[in-house]
Protein backbone atom coordinates (compact mmCIF):
# COMPACT_ATOMS: atom_id res chain seq x y z
CA UNK A 1 0.00 0.00 0.00
CA UNK A 2 1.54 2.97 -1.33
CA UNK A 3 0.63 6.49 0.55
CA UNK A 4 -0.17 9.22 -1.45
CA UNK A 5 0.67 13.26 -0.98
CA UNK A 6 3.02 14.68 0.45
CA UNK A 7 4.68 17.23 3.58
CA UNK A 8 5.09 20.83 1.63
CA UNK A 9 7.61 21.67 4.04
CA UNK A 10 9.33 18.41 4.25
CA UNK A 11 13.29 19.27 4.10
CA UNK A 12 13.21 22.44 5.95
CA UNK A 13 13.94 23.39 9.13
CA UNK A 14 12.42 25.55 12.14
CA UNK A 15 13.08 29.35 11.29
CA UNK A 16 13.84 28.44 7.31
CA UNK A 17 11.81 30.05 4.73
CA UNK A 18 12.32 32.48 1.72
CA UNK A 19 12.90 35.92 4.30
CA UNK A 20 16.51 34.48 5.48
CA UNK A 21 18.59 37.80 5.15
CA UNK A 22 16.48 39.99 6.96
CA UNK A 23 15.80 37.68 9.57
CA UNK A 24 19.70 37.78 10.35
CA UNK A 25 20.56 41.05 9.36
CA UNK A 26 22.42 42.64 6.78
CA UNK A 27 25.50 40.59 5.92
CA UNK A 28 29.05 43.02 6.33
CA UNK A 29 30.46 44.54 3.72
CA UNK A 30 32.77 42.30 1.88
CA UNK A 31 35.61 42.35 -0.51
CA UNK A 32 36.49 39.09 -2.39
CA UNK A 33 40.86 39.38 -2.68
CA UNK A 34 42.63 37.35 -5.45
CA UNK A 35 45.60 35.03 -4.63
CA UNK A 36 47.88 33.13 -6.56
CA UNK A 37 49.89 30.10 -6.21
CA UNK A 38 52.70 28.55 -8.03
CA UNK A 39 50.60 26.19 -9.97
CA UNK A 40 49.29 28.52 -11.28
CA UNK A 41 45.63 28.43 -9.35
CA UNK A 42 43.66 31.71 -8.67
CA UNK A 43 41.50 31.31 -4.85
CA UNK A 44 39.48 34.50 -3.98
CA UNK A 45 38.71 34.35 -0.34
CA UNK A 46 36.01 36.82 1.06
CA UNK A 47 36.93 39.37 3.47
CA UNK A 48 35.15 41.93 5.75
CA UNK A 49 35.87 45.14 4.59
CA UNK A 50 37.52 46.37 7.44
CA UNK A 51 39.57 42.94 8.15
CA UNK A 52 43.17 43.34 7.57
CA UNK A 53 43.95 40.89 4.59
CA UNK A 54 46.70 39.17 4.97
CA UNK A 55 49.87 38.61 2.53
CA UNK A 56 49.64 35.17 1.99
CA UNK A 57 46.82 31.99 1.95
CA UNK A 58 47.11 28.47 1.12
CA UNK A 59 45.88 27.25 -1.62
CA UNK A 60 43.12 25.12 -1.32
CA UNK A 61 43.53 23.02 -4.62
CA UNK A 62 47.05 22.17 -4.18
CA UNK A 63 48.10 23.89 -0.57
CA UNK A 64 50.88 25.73 -1.96
CA UNK A 65 50.99 29.23 -0.05
CA UNK A 66 49.81 31.84 -2.60
CA UNK A 67 50.08 35.48 -2.73
CA UNK A 68 48.54 38.87 -4.24
CA UNK A 69 50.48 39.33 -7.21
CA UNK A 70 49.91 36.55 -10.22
CA UNK A 71 53.41 37.70 -11.92
CA UNK A 72 55.50 36.27 -8.76
CA UNK A 73 53.61 33.79 -6.48
CA UNK A 74 55.14 32.69 -3.46
CA UNK A 75 57.42 30.00 -4.14
CA UNK A 76 56.75 26.55 -2.31
CA UNK A 77 58.45 26.06 0.88
CA UNK A 78 61.28 23.56 1.43
CA UNK A 79 61.10 20.58 2.78
CA UNK A 80 63.57 19.30 5.16
CA UNK A 81 64.18 15.78 5.68
CA UNK A 82 63.44 14.08 8.56
CA UNK A 83 66.37 14.27 11.15
CA UNK A 84 67.43 11.87 13.61
CA UNK A 85 68.64 12.58 17.55
CA UNK A 86 71.80 11.50 16.30
CA UNK A 87 72.08 13.93 13.52
CA UNK A 88 71.17 16.71 15.44
CA UNK A 89 73.84 15.73 18.11
CA UNK A 90 76.03 15.73 15.39
CA UNK A 91 75.47 19.31 13.44
CA UNK A 92 75.74 20.38 17.20
CA UNK A 93 79.65 18.58 17.95
CA UNK A 94 82.03 17.90 16.49
CA UNK A 95 83.99 13.87 16.50
CA UNK A 96 86.45 15.31 18.81
CA UNK A 97 83.72 16.82 21.66
CA UNK A 98 81.68 13.67 21.12
CA UNK A 99 85.16 11.58 22.05
CA UNK A 100 85.81 13.82 24.80
CA UNK A 101 82.38 13.43 26.82
CA UNK A 102 82.35 9.79 25.80
CA UNK A 103 85.59 9.67 27.70
CA UNK A 104 84.58 11.64 30.77
CA UNK A 105 81.29 9.38 30.48
CA UNK A 106 83.54 6.20 30.85
CA UNK A 107 85.89 7.59 33.33
CA UNK A 108 82.92 8.16 35.95
CA UNK A 109 81.29 5.07 35.34
CA UNK A 110 84.73 3.01 35.79
CA UNK A 111 85.06 5.40 38.98
CA UNK A 112 81.60 4.16 40.24
CA UNK A 113 82.22 0.86 39.76
CA UNK A 114 85.78 0.77 42.08
CA UNK A 115 83.56 1.91 45.01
Amino acid sequence: MAMSGGNAIRGTRVGAGPMGESERGETAPRARIPYFCANGHETRPSFAAEAEIPEFWDCPRCGLPAGREQTSPPAAPRNEPYKTHLAYVKERRSDEDGAAILEEALARLRASREL
